[in-house]
């Protein structure tokens, strides 16, 4: 199994095995926050993912599945060199790689959402442009540069895209961004603006025989529901949409999943976290 001094034990998340070998599923927390423009905290996210999760049951009564059912692993957290971007993203590669070689799929706990592009340029190299993102957010996260910095979470999937130019990407749940992104988006990438579930209906059939990469920012859900994050955006999805979305994607070859920006010190009562929890509970049920 992977192991040694580049990971910390936080604790696992609720069902995870004991067993790594025989695990499908490895979930791997990703404490990086350097490049947040407005609160930073989501470094914490992982830990009080793994904390709620103890508030939940095993068992999904919209799914009729139980967490005993599936193998799953928590490798704990990736020890990352604190404000160092290019190095925490080369660590978080070269996790996501041994994970990839091992035969089994990521489940990575944010973290900001730069981390999802240290994740995708392994699978990416993995799965060439056969691999299809679906991006959940409230940003459009495609911008060429955020305050001179071309490594942000505001550029992540701007950066995606260019590592694979013409790769199969979905926005769903955009609300905010600079005239300019919309304007990428509308020539290169499949963008929704304000909904999720309906739009996410409508192109089921069209990814549904590819293997898929699902990135969610716990932002796309409305502040009301998911205040514990970096950067509120009003007009959000509520919980219930964002349940809806998980389970629409049901037995979907997802290969791979993270969910970023839970900033515990910004929430209230711990709902955001439960949330995240609870997204990430009917994720392994749901496709896992």
């Amino acid at each position: 199994m992977i192991e040694g001094k580049y990971f910390v034990d936080p604790g696992k998340f609720l069902g995870a095995t004991e067993d790594y070998e025989k695990a499908e599923v490895v979930i791997l927390g990703l404490p990086m926050d350097y490049t947040v423009s407005f609160k930073a905290g989501s470094r914490f996210g992982p830990a009080a993912i793994r904390q709620a999760s103890y508030g939940l049951e095993y068992y999904s009564v919209y799914l009729d599945r139980r967490l005993e059912d599936k193998k799953f692993y928590d490798l704990g957290d990736l020890v990352l060199p604190y404000g160092n971007v290019k190095k925490s993203l080369d660590l978080i590669s070269k996790a996501t790689e041994d994970i990839l070689k091992s035969g089994k799929k990521g489940l990575f706990l944010g973290g900001e959402h730069l981390v999802t592009y240290g994740i995708l340029k392994e699978y990416l190299k993995k799965y060439g442009d056969n691999l299809v993102i679906l991006h959940f957010d409230a940003h459009t996260d495609l911008r060429e540069e955020f305050f001179g910095e071309a490594y942000s979470h505001a550029t992540v999937m701007k950066k995606v895209w260019d590592i694979a130019k013409g790769i199969k990407m979905y926005n769903f749940g955009i609300r905010s961004g600079e005239k300019e992104e919309f304007e990428f988006a509308e020539k290169n990438t499949h963008m929704f603006l304000y909904e999720v579930v309906e739009p996410l209906k409508g192109v089921i059939d069209d990814i549904k025989d590819y293997p898929i990469y699902i990135s969610w920012d716990i932002d796309v859900v409305d502040p009301a529901f998911a205040p514990g994050t970096g950067t509120q955006e009003p007009g959000g999805i509520t919980t219930k949409e964002a349940l809806e979305a998980i389970h629409i994607l049901k037995d979907l070859n997802v290969v791979g999943m993270d969910l970023v920006e839970v900033s515990p010190s910004h929430d209230i009562a711990g709902i955001t976290s439960i949330l995240a929890a609870k997204l990430i509970r009917e994720s392994i049920l749901s496709f896992f």
